[in-house]
């Protein structure tokens, strides 16, 4: 059972939830069901092992529509 980050399109809250199957998400903040799943954020170690290189996703810059 995967955790996921949701955001909310009603209040915009960011939250992540435990999903079973295909149960319906709702925002615990105002109990809305109209969330967009986003990206997960994570490091991992570029191929020359110098440094990491960090990769993700999210809503930086409003591209779930949330307006942030």
């Amino acid at each position: 059972m995967p955790i996921y980050e949701f955001v909310c399109m009603s209040c915009e809250e960011h939250f992540e939830e435990l999903v079973r199957g295909d149960m319906q998400v709702e925002c615990p903040r105002c109990g809305a069901t109209k969330v967009a799943k986003q990206l997960s954020t994570f490091a991992m170690v570029g191929g020359s092992g110098d440094s990491p290189s960090f990769g993700g996703g999210g809503c930086c810059g409003g591209s779930c529509g949330c307006g942030h």
